[in-house]
C-alpha cells in the first residue's frame, strides 16, 4: 500500500509540470459606480470625485474605466452639481462646486450606454475625533503597537460608523464597521494593530470616522467579510454584493457600487 501512495504522489508531482488551461466563463461586464461623498470637517466639501469603472475577467491586469457618461448628483432644492470627466479616460468625474449640507436629500443620476441609474440618500452627521491612545499589547505571545482613536457616541438616535486607518507602510487602507447597539451615547473607539515591521516608531497613521445609515453598514460588513474570507486565487464572493443604486431603464441590469453621503472626521497620528 505504501507503494501506491507514492506512486499516485509522484504520478501528481510529475503531472504538475504540464501546463494546463482553464477555461473560465467571462460575464457581460457590468457598471461600477463609486459614489462615496465624504465631506471633511473643516473643509467646505465643494471638489468631489465620482468614478466609474465596469467589471473585467479574471485574469485582467487593468479594470476598464468608463468615458463619456452623464453624472449629476441633485440636492433637495433641485440644485444640480454636475461631474465631470476632466482627465479623459480617467474614468473620474469631478464636482468643483459641490454644497454639503448636513441632513439634506441628494439624488445621484448616471446616464451611460442608453441606460440610466439612480440612488437617493441622506448626508448624515459624524462626531469628532476627540483624542488618541498609544499603548503595547500581547497578540500571540509577541509584543505589538496598537493605536485607538476615541469619538463620542449621539446618545439621542442609532447611529452606524465607518472606520478607516491608512498605514504610510501599506498599500490598501483597513476598514472596519460599528454601531452603537452597546454603547449608547458613550464614548467609542477605533482601534489599528500590525506586526512590527509594518507599524513602528514614525509610522503615520491616517484615521477617519464616518457616520453611515444602517443600510450602508450593511453592506459594508458584507463587502469587509468578503474580502477577508478570501480562500484562495480562484476563490469568490459566494453572492453578488448589491448597493442602493438602481437601473430605472432595465431594473435587471444593476449596477454595482453605492451612493453614500456623510461627514468625515479625520486625525494624522504618528506612532510614538
Amino acid at each position: 500500500m505504501k507503494k501506491y501512495i507514492f506512486f499516485l504522489a509522484a504520478l501528481f508531482l510529475f503531472s504538475c509540470e504540464d501546463k494546463v488551461d482553464v477555461p473560465l466563463d467571462t460575464a457581460a461586464p457590468k457598471l461600477v459606480i463609486d459614489a462615496n461623498i465624504f465631506w471633511e470637517k473643516g473643509t467646505t466639501g465643494n471638489e468631489q470625485m465620482i468614478k466609474l469603472t465596469t467589471t473585467t475577467n479574471y485574469f485582467a491586469t487593468e479594470i476598464p474605466t468608463v468615458s463619456g457618461a452623464l453624472v449629476q448628483i441633485t440636492n433637495a432644492a433641485n440644485t444640480v452639481f454636475n461631474f465631470v470627466e476632466t482627465v479623459p479616460n480617467s474614468g473620474e468625474y469631478i464636482c468643483t462646486n459641490f454644497a454639503p449640507v448636513v441632513g439634506d436629500t441628494y439624488t445621484l443620476t448616471v446616464a451611460y450606454d442608453g441606460q440610466v441609474y439612480t440612488a437617493t440618500e441622506k448626508l448624515l452627521a459624524t462626531p469628532d475625533i476627540l483624542s488618541t491612545e498609544q499603548k503595547t499589547v500581547s497578540v500571540f505571545g509577541s509584543d505589538m503597537i496598537q493605536v485607538k482613536y476615541f469619538y463620542q457616541d449621539n446618545g439621542d438616535e442609532e447611529n452606524y460608523y465607518l472606520l478607516k486607518v491608512k498605514n504610510q507602510n501599506l498599500a490598501i487602507p483597513e476598514y472596519g464597521v460599528q454601531d452603537d447597539t452597546f454603547f449608547q451615547g458613550n464614548l467609542m473607539f477605533g482601534f489599528y494593530t500590525a506586526e512590527n515591521d509594518k507599524l513602528f516608531a514614525g509610522t503615520v497613521l491616517n484615521m477617519s470616522v464616518a457616520g453611515i445609515s444602517k443600510r450602508y453598514y450593511n453592506y459594508m460588513n458584507k463587502l469587509i467579510n468578503i474580502a477577508g474570507n478570501s480562500q484562495g486565487p480562484f476563490s469568490s464572493p459566494p453572492v453578488t454584493l448589491r448597493g442602493n443604486i438602481v437601473n430605472s431603464t432595465n431594473e435587471t441590469n444593476y449596477p454595482l457600487g453605492y451612493f453614500h453621503l456623510s461627514e468625515i472626521s479625520k486625525i494624522n497620528y504618528t506612532v510614538e
